[in-house]
């Protein structure tokens, strides 16, 4: 394995994928009411998943208590839960054995999709839940 040293980041895009239940109406808020435009929409048997563009991400790492006074801040009482964030790297195999090294546990190795990517999921520290994913192109 080698290290990047052109300068280029090793992630190139940070993807949070939320469950919705009613999915129209959280389509509508996100896409048509906030005005986060569709990159691309996608069915599988019974189930729909629309990939919003939110432009730059960032990861933003917090302890326990600076948390619980976010939350403080924001709704007046503890209210955050976990979320699964989704990392796309250039390879994610070699990713995730990276990550795996580094202590997180693999829940599935790296899979190719019928979007066409290879994702894996890792359970890694803070009790974080990752997919990684490649996109393998046309």
């Amino acid at each position: 394995m080698s290290e990047k040293t052109s300068g280029e980041p090793a992630v190139r895009e940070l993807r949070l994928v939320v469950t919705a239940a009613d999915y129209d109406a959280a389509l509508h808020f996100y896409r048509d009411v906030l005005g986060l435009p569709e990159r691309g929409a996608f069915t599988s048997e019974g189930g729909r998943v629309t990939i919003l563009d939110a432009g730059r991400a960032t990861l933003e790492l917090t302890d326990p208590n600076h948390a619980a006074f976010i939350d403080e801040v924001e709704v007046g009482r503890r209210v955050a839960g976990h979320i699964r964030v989704a990392f796309q790297v250039d390879d994610s195999v070699a990713t995730t054995e990276k990550l795996a090294a580094a202590g997180a546990e693999v829940v599935a190795e790296p899979t190719r999709t019928p979007w066409n990517s290879l994702n894996s999921r890792l359970e890694a520290p803070g009790a974080l839940q990752l997919t990684l994913f490649t996109e393998l192109g046309d």
